[in-house]
């Protein structure tokens, strides 16, 4: 039988942007952080990116949460970053690996680290990245090293070993913390706490799906049973 979740050392930080649903999982003490992004935020229909993440902040005092920058020109990153940390203790400023011109984005997070500001290096997919983001981070700094696992997964590549590699990378340094980002199902949990990842991001959709660790596997094969009866019934078909 799988470990509950409790018993796991991953810490589980919730991903999304809906206000609502960050509020009731703050109270839930096995979501240890928050991230969001731009793509999330335009999907919960967010126009307001400071007067939402200033909502969040008034709530969420205790728990590391990350925002996202949102220009393409470093410039314009680097203001937006001093910007976002400067508006509590507890954030992480996400700063993408490239800009969409595919220029790194290494000098600007060894000068933002450099300067103390807790970063989240996020969009990350291979080890050379993941080595020069560790290299580019100040070592007393506390920073997230994001690899897009899930992404990684869905160009049919297993990304449990790179996961592995990447661990290794930054294993001497405690202030540094590997994300498993993008998970796709329940089980990817147990896999990030395999590679031996710090975090794992999970979206609600994908929490909720714990309720199902232990079940009988019989049982959960009658109560699928009785799904699509219950829907064909609801759904009034005939033949």
């Amino acid at each position: 039988m799988p470990k509950k979740l409790t018993e796991l050392h991953i810490k589980i930080f919730a991903d999304g942007a809906e206000k609502a649903s960050i509020m009731e999982l703050a109270k839930n003490p096995l979501i240890k952080g928050f991230t969001t992004n731009p793509t999330l935020m335009r999907k919960a229909g967010i126009t307001d990116y400071e007067g939402f993440a200033k909502e969040v902040l008034a709530e969420i005092k205790d728990k590391p949460i990350s925002f996202e920058v949102f220009s393409d020109e470093f410039d314009e990153m680097e203001r937006q970053a001093r910007l976002i940390a400067s508006w509590a203790s507890n954030i992480y400023v996400k700063i993408p690996i490239t800009n969409t011109r595919k220029e790194p984005s290494y000098e600007l997070i060894r000068k933002l680290s450099a300067d103390g500001i807790k970063l989240n290096v996020t969009a990350i997919f291979s080890l050379s990245q993941v080595r020069q983001t560790r290299d580019a981070l100040r070592a007393d700094v506390p920073a997230i090293i994001s690899v897009f696992a899930g992404r990684i997964a869905d160009t049919g590549v297993d990304p449990l070993p790179l996961m592995k590699e990447a661990k290794a990378l930054i294993a001497g340094n405690p202030n540094f913390e590997l994300l498993w980002a993008s998970p796709r199902e329940l089980l990817n949990i147990y896999h990030a706490e395999e590679a031996g990842s710090d975090i794992i991001t999970v979206t609600p959709d994908v929490l909720k799906k714990s309720a199902n660790i232990g079940l009988d596997l019989e049982e959960f094969s009658l109560q699928t049973v009785k799904m699509f009866y219950d829907d064909g019934q609801k759904a009034g078909y005939i033949l």
